[in-house]
């Protein structure tokens, strides 16, 4: 799932400014780590729910992706 994730749906977030990390795989559940433009996104959900659909397709395997949030550190810095 990581080589997935990595290889495949990386490359087209980061055409949008964005980056995904992985985080684990486990009981059905994918946990990312989404940056960059990802990080301030509002429709977040939409996006998981199209790494899900895109899973489905290409690798056949139902899975509940949860995204999360994470601000560059620089953005906390007043």
């Amino acid at each position: 799932m990581k080589e997935y994730i990595e290889n495949v749906i990386a490359p087209r977030i980061k055409g949008d400014g964005g980056w995904v990390e992985f985080v684990s795989y486990e009981k059905g559940n994918l946990l990312l780590i989404f940056r960059g433009e990802c990080s301030k996104c509002i429709v977040l959900d939409r996006c998981c729910t199209w790494i899900e659909q895109e899973v489905k397709r290409d690798l056949g395997k139902d899975m509940k992706v949860i995204g999360r949030r994470v601000r560059p550190f620089f953005w906390d810095v007043n």
